[in-house]
């Protein structure tokens, strides 16, 4: 920031364009310079390398007319201008693919040309896993939302051809330089390995009619979510403007054009991930996989990618603690497939158990934790890892009121009968343990959702007013997709006086190493907390 030192040496700021002395800099600048010198400003301050809070402090702006002054300079949204990467390697390090259902990487990847400097591009581990999982070499992998280029990046240091568009031009630009680079022919992942250059262009994910049907190898894509970052300066077509139910609406238009393109029995691979209004969760990541489920794509994976960018100490913890709220910390890999169109209807032959019994039982407690969670994402140590996250749950739901947990199980056993005039309740925990059953069938989840909907009406009503109901579940495979369980509770309750207030995903440390994939198939290492709060 430009300062001087006056005669009682104390600091002074000095504005950059009228070299005025300025007490306070950021009021000056929007009373006595046009808009257009306030930008100049700003992108100078930003091609000099100052940080984002520094600026936003300095010219009293917030992060968003930051981000917006940046896209009308360049044309895309980058968090740093005119940066040249020199490459110092073409592969990840140690790298192993991913063989469970919680992805985590503490690193977002560097190697190529490979960058954060675009706003919400993903982590190139992210398309990288999938490309090897779902493709092979000189097969079609496809990115209708190319930004500035990872996929295509990844397609070609992985020998796949690759076709990749985005509404936006300058965005294409960048892709186009983030793909021009030789690979040495003694690269040894390369060897043998013929190298295509990627196909880019501009276009609309909404209109594929330049592509036949069934013809595409693999969808990897990662759309905007719906009003969360703008990705050009209002171009016709980008949905990045848009609220979720137009949002929701379109992408129905790209979900039909994918499954048309996409050869039957391959896959689509989409992150997406959950918003927050007025303090409460709203699950774009479940309806966004219920719009590609609706045109006829088959669940194949549903993979958690965990955010690393959260705080969880300090000021925001005071304040997730007093507010009681949780930082977003995951986001959302469905892998669809297109059914092969003459597979035979296979009915179950598994035998269920059914029934689901309610089983009041409520756990006991550890002492006293040092510190809660404050993000949507729990990892424990395996040893103690229904003890904590029911600990977790316990003393920040209850508020030092009365909770009851009930168990949903497979066998009866004896069930506590309560009075009509029990005391209202602060927290109501439902936990699922009859979904371990490893031998789990789609009528065992019909019975199972059905008690828990009728579980949920009838208690519902023992719920204090601003207290909680906590729904502990998972997601269960049966055949060959997986049944998002998760996804069909949040669907299916719709229990006026209750809110989604929170969903928490749990998984414990280690998964990656501790577990193989099952015949090809990744182990499904995680769990969900739903958190319904009772509202009137």
């Amino acid at each position: 920031m430009n300062k001087r030192i006056d005669k009682t040496n104390n600091s002074v700021e000095i504005c950059p364009l009228c070299n005025k002395s300025i007490e306070r800099l950021s009021i000056h600048f929007k009373s006595a310079h046009t808009s257009e010198e306030l930008e100049e400003a700003v992108l100078n301050d930003k091609n000099r390398g100052m940080p984002d809070v520094e600026i936003g402090r300095k010219y009293g702006i917030t992060y968003r007319q930051l981000e917006k002054i940046i896209r009308k300079a360049t044309g895309v949204n980058v968090s740093t201008i005119n940066v040249h990467k020199k490459i110092k390697r073409l592969s990840p390090k140690d790298f192993k693919e991913e063989n469970t259902t919680v992805w985590s990487f503490k690193s977002r990847g560097n190697w190529a040309t490979h960058s954060g400097e675009y706003r919400g591009n993903w982590s190139p581990y992210i398309p990288r896993n999938v490309i090897l999982k779902y493709s092979k070499p000189g097969e079609i992998v496809f990115d209708f939302f190319c930004g500035a280029g990872t996929t295509a990046v990844e397609a070609k240091l992985l020998g796949r051809r690759c076709i990749a568009f985005d509404i936006n031009k300058k965005a294409i630009d960048l892709a186009k330089r983030n793909i021009d680079f030789e690979i040495p022919p003694e690269e040894p992942l390369f060897n043998k390995q013929e190298i295509f250059e990627p196909e880019l262009f501009v276009g609309d994910a909404r209109n594929l009619s330049f592509l036949k049907d069934n013809s595409i190898d693999l969808i990897c894509a990662h759309p905007p979510y719906a009003d969360i970052i703008q990705y050009t300066e209002n171009e016709d077509g980008d949905l990045s403007y848009l609220g979720i139910e137009d949002f929701l609406k379109e992408m129905k238009k790209v979900a039909k054009e994918s499954y048309r393109v996409l050869k039957p029995g391959r896959q689509c691979a989409i992150l997406i991930g959950d918003m927050r209004k007025h303090k409460h969760v709203v699950p774009l990541g479940f309806r966004l996989i219920n719009v590609f489920l609706d045109v006829g794509f088959k669940l194949k994976e549903l993979v958690i990618k965990r955010q690393h960018n959260c705080k969880t100490t300090g000021f925001w913890y005071e304040n997730s603690i007093k507010y009681n709220f949780l930082l977003l910390a995951h986001e959302y890999l469905p892998i669809f497939e297109k059914p092969e169109k003459d597979l035979p209807i296979v009915k179950e032959t598994l035998q269920g158990y059914g029934a689901v019994y309610p089983w009041n039982r409520n756990p006991r407690l550890i002492k006293e934790i040092e510190k809660l969670e404050t993000t949507t994402v729990w990892i424990f140590p395996e040893d103690e890892f229904t003890r904590l996250y029911n600990k977790n749950i316990i003393e920040r739901y209850r508020n030092g009121g009365i909770y009851r947990t009930i168990n949903l199980i497979s066998e009866p056993r004896k069930f506590t009968k309560f009075h009509n005039k029990r005391k209202k309740l602060n927290l109501l925990f439902i936990k699922s343990p009859c979904l371990d059953n490893k031998e789990i069938s789609l009528s065992d989840i019909d019975l199972y959702l059905e008690q828990l909907k009728k579980l949920i009406l009838e208690e519902s009503m023992f719920i204090k007013e601003g207290g909680y109901c906590v729904i502990q579940t998972k997601d269960v495979r049966v055949g060959d997709y997986v049944e998002p369980i998760g996804k069909y509770i949040v669907d299916s309750i719709n229990v006026d006086s209750l809110s989604l207030k929170e969903i928490v995903i749990v998984t414990t440390e280690n998964h990656k190493e501790k577990h193989l994939s099952e015949q090809g198939n990744l182990r499904i290492v995680h769990q969900y907390l739903l958190v319904y709060k009772k509202v009137m």
